[in-house]
């Protein structure tokens, strides 16, 4: 049961060992592992809405990919040269191997039951147009196809291969164009709405955390013995360590604590649009998460998909995204939000980051002016038959992009995630985006480490048992991935014929 706010507020002596902030698929990552390895540790988690995983990590404010590399081209970008850089595909997906083997263990252990409710199997391809292109991914499988956490990822350009692979790609498709596409039959699709709560749920039930829903942290002091933290409604309680996990408005809660370490950071936010259809036809005949290449000049958050996506049992198909702009740092937020981030050691690096990334605010401004039909003409792109009648448009979640202070370089525009700790460890916070769930294991082992550098030897034993491979790549043990693959597989019902394998 979550209590609400007013029954937050007459607990105003509340002492935690690790109080976490925000209650999306960060907070409950970090939970379960910290109750892993330290049982008897009082945790709490704080969330201002009266649900958990209303913002990012609700499965319509994000696309639901299991991030592995396996589709998403901007991960593998062309050099000048012609070759394909793929170390960041393969950083990616080794990360999202770590965050698989902790939800095979839960699931193992009856912690998370019935995998399917959190997890599919969903074909993830990559497909394009253009001679260019087509060599482009020509070289990208090449790369990427010997690799342990590759095997198997199949290349084709023959236009009717993928249509059996996709139909509505090809639908309408002039087939004297060059096409080619890549599959990954061991894909997925994650609803991390779902997984947020049952693990939170799970955790909240046995007694290992207390939920604080409908409250909404305002104020972080630091103490003699850790944080005294303040919320609306007279909320009070006091923690050995913090962790911030509040998504867009984790920025302004650690610039309040006064931590050197967030100076010289800075956000930009980012809205987003999808095209969403239940049309039993289409999503019949598109079962799989098809990435492209993102249009000369947009940014790397921009990358077009046309996915499946299965929310609560029900199938739909999305596209997207369609880039907007809103101040608010959250779905849920203040118009006020950007404003209130300004500071004066991160005012400089806004603005450096602003002149250097004019190319964004332009894109910006074309996409919040185009119409229905333009967004239908993106669309159709990849399905060329579509037509608008059979899609809704719906508000996808909100992104704040970091903006960092960089040593010899001044503000930089960043699109992945960064995490902040204090020097002391008593208090972290993770700010950014993309890849974001899907690597929220190996990001909320990366606190752990930062933070609670001491204990990491005592706690190895029992990483190592929910974490196979921790501390180990994948890529290094061929073997290893071998085994971590096939296994994760089998218990998350992600492949029933794989074996298990020990």
């Amino acid at each position: 049961m979550q209590p609400d706010g007013n029954d937050v507020v007459r607990d105003t002596a509340a002492t935690y060992d690790a109080l976490l902030v925000g209650g999306g698929i960060m907070s409950a990552t970090l939970a379960t592992l910290l109750h892993h390895v330290e049982p008897t540790w009082r945790i709490g988690i704080v969330e201002r809405l009266d649900e958990l995983a209303q913002e990012s990590s609700g499965p319509w404010n994000n696309a639901g990919t299991g991030h592995a590399a396996l589709c998403e081209l901007n991960y593998s970008p062309q050099l000048a040269d012609g070759s394909v850089d793929v170390s960041k595909a393969i950083d990616v997906n080794e990360q999202f191997q770590v965050t698989r083997q902790l939800w095979a263990f839960l699931v193992e252990n009856g912690a998370l039951p019935d995998p399917a409710t959190f997890v599919r199997p969903t074909p993830h391809l990559s497909f394009v147009w253009g001679a260019e292109n087509v060599e482009y991914l020509r070289r990208r499988h090449e790369a990427l196809a010997s690799h342990p956490l590759f095997a198997g990822m199949e290349l084709t350009t023959d236009p009717e291969v993928i249509a059996e692979w996709a139909p509505l790609l090809m639908d309408g498709r002039d087939r004297s164009e060059p096409v080619a596409a890549t599959r990954a039959v061991g894909g997925t699709d994650v609803d991390f709405g779902s997984l947020t709560r049952r693990l939170v749920t799970g955790l909240a039930d046995s007694g290992a955390v207390q939920l604080l829903t409908g409250v909404e942290v305002r104020g972080l002091r630091r103490t003699d013995t850790g944080w005294h933290v303040t919320g609306k409604g007279g909320f009070a309680a006091d923690a050995r360590f913090v962790f911030v996990g509040a998504g867009g408005q984790a920025l302004t809660l650690l610039q309040r604590s006064k931590i050197d370490e967030i100076r010289g950071f800075g956000g930009f936010p980012v809205s987003g649009e999808f095209w969403r259809t239940t049309d039993p036809e289409l999503v019949a005949r598109h079962q799989a998460k098809v990435y492209g290449k993102a249009a000369v000049g947009a940014p790397p958050m921009s990358v077009p998909h046309l996915d499946t996506r299965v929310v609560d049992g029900a199938p739909s198909l999305m596209f997207g995204p369609y880039a907007g702009f809103s101040p608010r740092f959250l779905k849920h937020g203040s118009l006020f939000d950007l404003l209130r981030s300004v500071r004066l050691h991160n005012l400089r690096p806004m603005l450096q980051a602003g002149l250097r990334n004019l190319g964004l605010v332009v894109y910006l401004v074309k996409e919040l002016l185009a119409g229905r039909n333009k967004q239908l003409r993106e669309l159709q792109t990849f399905f060329p038959a579509a037509t608008a009648d059979k899609w809704e448009r719906i508000t996808a979640g909100q992104r704040v992009q970091v903006i960092k202070d960089v040593p010899g370089k001044g503000g930089v525009l960043q699109f992945g995630t960064e995490v902040i700790t204090a020097r002391d460890g008593t208090i972290a916070g993770l700010l950014g985006a993309s890849p974001g769930a899907s690597t929220a294991v190996p990001a909320m082992l990366d606190v752990m480490a930062r933070c609670f550098p001491d204990r990491m030897e005592d706690w190895r034993p029992a990483l190592e048992k929910a974490i196979p491979s921790y501390g180990r790549r994948l890529g290094d043990d061929p073997e290893l991935a071998r085994s971590v693959l096939a296994q994760t597989a089998y218990t998350l019902d992600l492949d029933p014929t794989a074996p298990p394998v020990r």
